[in-house]
């Protein structure tokens, strides 16, 4: 009888500023095909919800790039793209394209006057042609509107004491007095939305939206607690008309109350990055025959055991009893807390003393030597 094919699944994250998913994968194969040539070699390079994670989904959803005019966080005109395909009638949605830091200087930060509008006129535009599901990805905002402005671009209105439409802006949440929703495209409601959140920060308070983040944003301590008050007087507002206790929803202080601005205007759900990701390329159902999932990222410390990418495949791997190895930039945590994750063995890929940018440029031939070697050693085995 035909002896059975090692199955590895490689399921890494990016190595910042060096190899993305995708050039990992590669470079594993290499490695593993030295040792065991006939083996079954699934490549699946996952994301969480930040930087590269486009690129991932461009890849699973074969979808294309559109891009348009929108406005940017000071309402002035940008270009911006998002995914969309036609096959799934999925976008994938990244509001910093839009809405995001990325797109300004440090001089020019400054969430009192930062509007989401943009965010949500790529949400609208995916709409109109005919998306059924949108993932939202939200993380590098620049803004503290709660997503006012984005609910704008959609049809909802915002109104002062005196009944006028505010500018939806950080600064204007405190003069805030009803929501209209009457002109709200219907089409809305068909669309299933789904927000990649990592943070369970509440809307307001000291652990809330304005505290944790805004000064990142260019707030200044006054301007921080303008923002909170503002935030408390959008949330009794909402509680009157939605009936709606937004600082109960885990992640509602997320980028700005974007957070929570998705869960009342677009009904949507919050979730981890790595479980949407993981979830659009059935990941679960791929790994069953495994015998091995080889994973990795820049670096493994304590943020991994916090909803990063390596946390989301040992999630699947032990539901599946799968035996999992980690490749990283840099190894930085205990014992204890491997244990606590469940790795069965975790490298750095580092060869000898190098500097940060030696061992950049050498990632690639390090990672296939390090997969080498962890492949002789399973072969004596």
């Amino acid at each position: 009888m035909a002896e059975k094919k090692i199955k590895f699944v490689l399921a890494p994250d990016k190595f910042k500023g060096s190899l993305n998913g995708f050039e990992i994968c590669d470079a594993m194969e290499t490695g593993l095909r030295k040792v065991f040539k006939d083996a079954t070699i699934l490549k699946m390079p996952l994301a969480d919800g930040g930087d590269g994670t486009i690129d991932v989904v461009r890849h699973y959803l074969k979808a294309d790039t559109i891009k348009l005019t929108v406005n940017n966080p000071f309402l002035k005109p940008v270009e911006a793209s998002y995914l969309y395909s036609e096959d799934t009638e999925i976008a994938y949605i990244e509001m910093a394209e839009a809405s995001g830091l990325k797109l300004l200087k440090d001089s020019e930060k400054n969430c009192m006057s930062t509007s989401t509008l943009g965010t949500g006129e790529l949400i609208l535009d995916g709409i109109k042609r005919g998306v059924k599901e949108i993932i939202l990805g939200i993380g590098g905002s620049a803004t503290n509107d709660a997503g006012i402005g984005m609910a704008v671009a959609l049809g909802f209105k915002f109104l002062d004491k005196n009944d006028r439409p505010l500018l939806p802006i950080g600064s204007n949440l405190i003069h805030l007095r009803k929501i209209d929703s009457s002109g709200v495209d219907v089409r809305i409601k068909n669309v299933k939305v789904k927000v990649a959140c990592d943070v369970t920060n509440p809307f307001y308070g000291k652990e809330g939206a304005a505290y944790v983040y805004a000064e990142q944003k260019g707030a200044s301590r006054d301007d921080i607690a303008l923002l909170d008050d503002g935030l408390k007087n959008l949330a009794k507002v909402i509680t009157e008309q939605f009936e709606t206790d937004v600082q109960k929803i885990p992640g509602a202080g997320a980028a700005g109350g974007l957070g929570a601005g998705t869960a009342i205007f677009l009904n949507a759900t919050l979730t981890s990055g790595i479980e949407l990701i993981k979830e659009m390329v059935d990941f679960d159902a791929q790994i069953k025959d495994a015998d091995w999932i080889i994973t990795g990222e820049g670096k493994l410390d304590g943020q991994t055991l916090a909803g990063k990418t390596i946390n989301g495949v040992m999630a699947s791997a032990k539901k599946n009893r799968i035996p999992v190895a980690a490749f990283c930039g840099a190894v930085d945590i205990s014992i204890a807390s491997q244990e606590e994750l469940g790795l069965d063995y975790a490298v750095s890929i580092v060869q000898g003393v190098s500097s940060l940018d030696e061992a950049l440029l050498s990632s690639y031939d390090n990672l296939v030597q390090a997969t080498y070697n962890f492949a002789k050693v399973l072969k004596i085995k």
